[in-house]
């Protein structure tokens, strides 16, 4: 039995794949931050729930709407759903992102991803000690 067969393993592994995933898309949005008419996106809040049952995951794949726009693979096959991100602020060129927000957002994700992390780590060292192993 290896670790990721355990339930809690495979959840905090899940959540960092969907982490990793969100930077990406947020990435892209800042890359895209002074493009004519571009709207964000972010990914739907990650559930546990919804999660557990998933069987196989459907590809996600970014899209440019506008020939400028700055896209990339990196949460093409992450298994994710994303979404279109609710613009409180529109500039006059019709861009919706702020970067201030998506600043936020990436240190949030970053801190996130460090907290799943942490505790997948620390679950590893409390099986090693019930395990009796030391290293």
């Amino acid at each position: 039995m290896g670790l990721m067969d355990l339930p809690v393993f495979a959840a905090l592994t899940d959540k960092m794949r969907w982490h990793q995933a969100r930077q990406g898309l947020l990435a892209e949005n800042v890359a895209n931050a002074d493009n004519p008419g571009f709207r964000g996106r972010d990914l739907k809040q990650y559930n546990f729930g919804d999660r557990v049952n998933m069987v196989s995951s459907p590809e996600v794949v970014t899209q440019a709407t506008q020939p400028r726009h700055i896209t990339s693979s990196i949460g093409a096959s992450s298994g994710f759903s994303d979404q279109r991100m609710a613009n409180f602020e529109v500039t006059p060129r019709g861009n919706g992102i702020t970067l201030e927000d998506e600043m936020m957002k990436v240190t949030t994700n970053m801190m996130d991803y460090q907290a799943a992390t942490n505790l997948y780590q620390k679950s590893v060292r409390i099986l090693r000690t019930a395990m009796g192993k030391t290293a």
